[in-house]
């Protein structure tokens, strides 16, 4: 190899999956964030699951248009030559021709399977550099303490673990620990001016974007179910317009009509998160013209005290903008009470909300400070790339 050519990185991803703005972001921020550091970057799609989203007739070309759709995104962000969308089942390439993905696998540097979404190839293991981020974590944890067949021997085809629990192995966290897979704590990484730019500073609705009900995915652990709906938490806090003179919006998905009747009733401003969350610069409006964030998480990051953070979130951290979210165990390793605030009570969302609302320019400013200090991609990128000898 040239001895000036640039070390690959590939990314294994499953944005056709996924077709909403923030798995999008997050998952440039790993692409453009590397490439920063100075690695010749790819985007690879090789899960072999059909991208329905992407069929309107029968006789559609369904992967041909889903290819298209990943050529728009990392045309924008200068990756035009830089991806491949393999159809497993047909054995047909898009992208990077089929001679040149295998020649792409053989040759990097390092292979991320991103979300643990995609059931590793022969090719991606046989590097020996293929490594797992666990972006969920709960039920995987759960699995492995039982022994699943399944998870172990996805896990086994990698060499490096990561999760974003980052309170996983600590005294009270409740996440199993397993012997054979040694898991690195990490959290998403971001690019600053991706978000800081476009604060337009005249928020004043505390906002947040998600789904609403969403009813798989429970985990039953040690004689307690742990809830993947978020609606679990948001009812605990229902009242909390009623409680307070600031305002709140939540864009959702996943809302019956009846549920929407009664968040509106309950004081809350929903609006629905579809008519914007598929498009990255209307979903990077809505975040920058909000006042902060104000979200629950899911039961399984808190009531397992996983140290999970949102990559959601670290955006609005990252905007310049102060955020209010449920205690996961996230502080234990970030620092809250400046531009940060973790409740378990209404108590402690009301008086972050007064805080933030009597020193506004000064949480905004710390909420910057912090997304600079312990999310921006040449912080958690080296130290990742570090425990796996890069």
């Amino acid at each position: 190899m040239n001895i000036l050519e640039k070390k690959k990185i590939v990314i294994l991803g499953m944005i056709t999956q996924h077709i909403v703005a923030g798995h999008i972001w997050a998952v440039m921020h790993y692409l453009v964030g590397l490439r920063r550091l100075g690695y010749d970057v790819y985007y690879v799609e090789a899960h072999g699951v059909s991208p329905r989203s992407f069929f309107k007739r029968d006789d559609e070309d369904g992967w041909g248009f889903a290819a298209d759709f990943i050529a728009g995104i990392m045309t924008r962000f200068d990756l035009g030559d830089r991806w491949a969308y393999h159809d497993v089942e047909e054995n047909r390439c898009y992208g990077l021709r089929e001679e040149e993905l295998k020649k792409l696998y053989s040759s990097a540097t390092l292979i991320i399977n991103m979300h643990g979404g995609t059931v590793p190839l022969a090719e991606h293991s046989a590097s020996g550099r293929l490594i797992f981020i666990d972006t969920d974590p709960g039920e995987l944890q759960v699995k492995l303490g039982r022994n699943d067949a399944v998870v172990t021997g996805r896990l086994s085809a990698h060499s490096a673990w990561f999760t974003y629990a980052e309170n996983y192995g600590s005294h009270d966290c409740l996440l199993p620990v397993s012997s054979r897979f040694a898991f690195k704590p990490m959290r998403a990484p971001l690019l600053l001016d991706f978000w800081e730019p476009y604060r337009t500073g005249n928020g004043h609705r505390f906002t947040t974007i998600g789904s609403w009900k969403q009813m798989d995915h429970e985990i039953e652990f040690e004689g307690a179910t742990y809830h993947w709906s978020k609606h679990h938490e948001f009812l605990k806090i229902f009242d909390l317009p009623s409680r307070t003179s600031q305002e709140f919006e939540l864009a959702l998905g996943k809302v019956k009509a009846d549920d929407w009747v009664m968040i509106e009733e309950a004081g809350w401003h929903p609006r629905r998160a579809l008519a914007f969350s598929n498009d990255l610069d209307a979903y990077r409006r809505f975040l920058t013209s909000s006042r902060g964030e104000f979200t629950v998480a899911k039961g399984q990051y808190v009531h397992l005290r996983t140290g999970w953070f949102s990559n959601r979130s670290n955006c609005y951290l990252a905007a310049g903008l102060p955020v209010i979210t449920q205690e996961t165990g996230f502080s234990n390793v970030l620092p809250t009470g400046q531009g940060l605030f973790a409740f378990s009570t209404m108590e402690e969302i009301l008086g972050a909300v007064d805080t933030i609302n009597g020193a506004y320019e000064q949480h905004c400013s710390s909420a910057l400070e912090l997304a600079r200090e312990y999310f921006s991609y040449d912080v958690v990128l080296p130290r990742m790339l570090m425990e796996v000898g890069l």
